[in-house]
C-alpha cells in the first residue's frame, strides 16, 4: 500500500511539473502577446527618457507589441525601481537601470528592494563619461591647474552636483580623494540649475553630460577641463581624461541598462536580450546614441550582472570614504 501511495505521489508530481513546464513554454514561445511596460524612474526629457523611448520604439517594431514608456520618478529612482521589483516576473515589465541603480544599493541603509535579489539584468545599453567643466572666471585651464589652485586655497573652491549621493557628487568625491584636495560640495536639484550658477560664476565647477554642457562649451559660457572616463570620449576627442591628467586610477561614467523582476523565465530574458542587443548594435541606433554622447555597450545578461556587482562595490567604496548621505 505504501509503495502504491508513493507511486501515485510521484505520478502527480510529474504531471504537475509537466503542466508548469508546458505553461512556461507556452508563455515563452508566444512572447510577447501583449504590451510591455518600460518603467523609467526619471522625469520625462533628458538622456534617460530619450534612451528608453528610442529603444522602446524599436522593440515595439520588432515584437509587434507596444512598449509603453512609463515615467515613475521619485526618491532618487527608488519609486520606479520598487514598482518593477514588485511586478510579476513575466517579461511584461522592464526597468531602465542607471548608475543610480548601483549607487543606491550602498547609499541607503534600507531600501524596499534588494538590487541583487529582486532583479534579473538583461543587458547594458551604453555609457557616457561626464565632463568636468569650469566657470570661465576660474583661473584653471587644465586639471593640473585646478589641483594646484585647490591646494593653494583648500576649502575655498566649490563644485555643484545634481544632488547629494548622485553620480556627479560621487565623481567629485572620487576626484577629491585621488587628487588630495578639499573642494566644497554644493548639491542642486538637477543639472540645469547647477549649470546656471556655474555659467554665472557663482559656483566654479560641475560635472555634466556631453548633451547638457556641449552648447555651453561651444558658446564659451563654461570651460571643459576633462572627461571622467578611462579613455577619451569620441564625442570630444580633444579633451583629456582625468586619468591621463595625473590620476590613472580615475574611471567613472554614467551608464544605463535593462533589468526585469527576478524569477522572470530565462528564455524570456534571452529573447529580450537578443532583440535589444540586435537593435543597439545596429548602425542607425548607434549613430543616434552617439549624437547624444552615449557609447553603445550591449552585453549578455551574465556580463551585465557582473558589471552591476562591480559598480556596487566601486561606488560603495567612494560612499564609505566620502561619508556621502542621501538627501
Amino acid at each position: 500500500m505504501r509503495n502504491r501511495s508513493a507511486s501515485t505521489t510521484f505520478v502527480f508530481l510529474v504531471l504537475a511539473l509537466t503542466a508548469i513546464s508546458g505553461a512556461v513554454n507556452a508563455q515563452v514561445n508566444g512572447y510577447p502577446v501583449k504590451p510591455i511596460r518600460f518603467v523609467v524612474p526619471f522625469t520625462p526629457g533628458a538622456i534617460n527618457d530619450y534612451l528608453a523611448r528610442s529603444l522602446g520604439q524599436k522593440l515595439s517594431e520588432s515584437f509587434g507589441q507596444q512598449v509603453i514608456v512609463d515615467n515613475r520618478p521619485g526618491a532618487g529612482t527608488i519609486v520606479g525601481t520598487d514598482i518593477v521589483a514588485k511586478s510579476a516576473p513575466d517579461g511584461y515589465t522592464m526597468l531602465l537601470t542607471s548608475t543610480a541603480f548601483a549607487i543606491n544599493a550602498r547609499l541607503y541603509s534600507k531600501l524596499p528592494f534588494d538590487v541583487a535579489r529582486d532583479f534579473a539584468p538583461v543587458t547594458r545599453i551604453g555609457f557616457a563619461p561626464l565632463l568636468l567643466v569650469a566657470s570661465p572666471q576660474l583661473q584653471a585651464n587644465t586639471v593640473k591647474d585646478l589641483v594646484a589652485l585647490a591646494k593653494a586655497k583648500p576649502g575655498q573652491i566649490a563644485y555643484a552636483s545634481t544632488g547629494s549621493g548622485g553620480s556627479a557628487h560621487l565623481m567629485g568625491e572620487m576626484f577629491k580623494s585621488m587628487a588630495g584636495i578639499d573642494l566644497v560640495h554644493i548639491p542642486y536639484k538637477g543639472l540645469a540649475p547647477a549649470l546656471i550658477d556655474v555659467v554665472a560664476g557663482r559656483v566654479p565647477l560641475t560635472f555634466g553630460t556631453y548633451l547638457a554642457v556641449n552648447a555651453h562649451i561651444k558658446a564659451g559660457r563654461v570651460r571643459a577641463l576633462a572627461v571622467t572616463s578611462k579613455v577619451r570620449s569620441r564625442a570630444v576627442p580633444e579633451l583629456p581624461t582625468i586619468a591621463e591628467s595625473g590620476y590613472p586610477a580615475y574611471d567613472a561614467s554614467a551608464w544605463w541598462g535593462i533589468a526585469v523582476p527576478a524569477r522572470t523565465p530565462k528564455p524570456v530574458i534571452a529573447r529580450l536580450n537578443s532583440e535589444a542587443v540586435r537593435i543597439l548594435e545596429s548602425r542607425e541606433v548607434g549613430a543616434q546614441m552617439f549624437a547624444q554622447g552615449v557609447e553603445v555597450a550591449a552585453t549578455t545578461p551574465e556580463a551585465f550582472t557582473r558589471y552591476v556587482a562591480e559598480e556596487i562595490e566601486r561606488w560603495g567604496t567612494v560612499i564609505k570614504q566620502s561619508g556621502a548621505k542621501p538627501e
